[in-house]
């Protein structure tokens, strides 16, 4: 969808109108990647229920294909900053930063339905880098880094063994949501949708 689109999309009545009954029963949503403009969608409703009613429980759901490392960690140190348990449901996919997000949501209260999938995998870079060697040397370092964060992330959100992880993220890895509920990325499967 473009901006222009999404500009239009948000004056629109009705869409303002379902936004606003999902913040009423304090529902947020993340369709699509994550990248700054939906981490900052994220963090605004997240705050704001917070201000709110803190403390109280909020439902995030995520249907992603994962996205931009930063963007994500700003929403998860939110999520950990607040008062309010996040839960998460997964409802299609959620890879990459995506299963990230779904894995840091409050203990007992993480989700999927019964059709989800979820993926992990070590973080990607994309495009050229264009710079002098040592920049390269820098930016691997950078790269190691963030592997490891994400890594001790899903380890300790899952009771995963490091060296486990370390090996499934190695490449796409691929679960059921059963399967995620296997390895502590989620802690059930729904079988309806909360009231």
């Amino acid at each position: 969808m473009s901006k222009q689109s999404d500009l239009l999309d948000q004056f629109n009545p009705v869409h303002s109108e379902i936004d606003r009954k999902f913040l009423e029963k304090r529902q947020i949503y993340l369709w699509g990647g994550v990248d700054d403009d939906s981490a900052r969608y994220l963090i605004d409703r997240l705050l704001y229920l917070e201000a709110l009613d803190p403390g109280k429980d909020i439902t995030m759901f995520i249907n992603s294909p994962g996205g931009v490392i930063t963007s994500g960690m700003a929403v998860v140190d939110t999520m950990h900053m607040i008062s309010s348990d996040v839960s998460t449901v997964c409802m299609g996919l959620a890879a990459s930063m995506g299963a990230v997000l779904l894995t840091v949501g409050a203990r007992g209260k993480r989700m999927a339905w019964p059709h989800a999938r979820i993926m992990i995998h070590q973080p990607l870079i994309s495009g050229q880098i264009v710079a002098p060697a040592i920049d390269i040397k820098i930016h691997a370092e950078e790269i190691r880094k963030t592997r490891e964060e994400i890594n001790r992330i899903i380890a300790d959100t899952t009771g995963r063994p490091m060296e486990q992880v370390e090996r499934d993220t190695d490449r796409d890895f691929y679960l059921t949501a059963k399967e995620a509920m296997d390895y502590g990325i989620i802690d059930s499967v729904m079988e309806q949708f909360p009231t």
